[in-house]
């Protein structure tokens, strides 16, 4: 088994230093850290060039967005599964044991990672906070997933087979680039569900992207019209499922949109989208009623 760990930064030179020294805190002797600036005008290219032979360095010549840097990463590796982090997060130290787990016990095509957000500085660590058990919920695929997952290129583990056969990233959209990707990805096979630990830390500062609800609502509309072209796999016999999920990020960045008073955008995007809305919370009464899928537990 080996992990190719994906690490792509634009100008993050106050970041990425804590990005690679988590990548390097648990790599094995069989995982790759494959490092993609993105044509940083920072101090990010000198940074990394420290590493020397530690990290395989890619500095690209021109700005080309996320996608496209964790494209030229996933190109270059060798390893049967991808491991993907953003210059601003960082992994925790027990995040491969967690994940090298799983694999042994589930072979699944895609792990969903648990994020723990914070804010500053990297949260000191002590030995007591290393695990001894997973928890976790194990899925037939995405698209059955009845619990929710906070979409993030940081929280994403999928097998390199998996991802080539989706071509990627989508270098044409961002963002939203991580839910378009999961779902085309939604049939493909088993998909584990991390609950605890956390895998990841999330960093939250004035620069993520989540902060800025206009680009967001152009992207949801993408989503909408990929499903509606067909874009999306599964066929009408997954076509409810996919409306729950396209469902439930509309009515999210709705209520994000109201909150910020864009409230005509707010109502357009509703509008647009109702049926994809209905079916989202249909979704949510059918859990309600069912129950979800039970959890499971083994130890790290």
């Amino acid at each position: 088994m080996r992990f190719s760990i994906v690490i792509t930064c634009h100008n993050q030179q106050e970041f990425i230093k804590d990005a690679v020294d988590s990548a390097l805190s648990v790599r094995e002797e069989e995982t790759e850290i494959i490092v993609v600036d993105d044509a940083s005008t920072d101090r990010s290219q000198d940074i990394l060039r420290r590493y020397g032979h530690a990290i395989r360095l890619l500095c690209l010549e021109t700005n080309r967005g996320a996608c496209v840097a964790r494209n030229c990463g996933a190109s270059m590796a060798t390893g049967e599964y991808l491991v993907f982090l953003d210059g601003d997060d960082a992994s925790l130290p027990w995040a491969l044991d967690v994940y090298k787990r799983i694999i042994q016990v589930k072979n699944p095509k895609m792990i969903l990672g648990h994020m723990l957000w914070f804010r500053g500085a990297l949260p000191e660590l002590h030995p007591a906070d290393r695990p001894h058990a997973i928890r976790f919920v194990d899925y037939e695929d995405y698209m059955g997933k009845d619990r929710p997952f906070g979409n993030s290129a940081s929280a994403l583990v999928i097998q390199r087979c998996a991802f080539q056969g989706v071509q990627g990233w989508p270098e044409e959209l961002f963002p939203m680039e991580d839910q378009d990707l999961t779902i085309r990805l939604g049939d493909s096979g088993r998909t584990i569900q991390i609950l605890s630990p956390a895998t990841t830390l999330h960093r939250a500062h004035a620069g993520n992207t989540v902060n800025h609800v206009p680009p967001f609502l152009s992207a949801v509309y993408q989503l909408l019209e990929r499903e509606r072209s067909g874009q999306y796999p599964g066929g009408q016999n997954r076509r409810f499922e996919r409306y729950g999920l396209i469902g439930g990020l509309i009515f999210f960045w709705a209520k994000r949109a109201v909150k910020c008073g864009l409230y005509w955008e707010a109502a357009k995007l509703f509008a647009r989208g109702w049926p994809m809305v209905f079916a989202a919370v249909a979704r949510r009464f059918d859990v309600l009623l069912t129950g979800r899928r039970r959890c499971e537990t083994i130890a790290v």
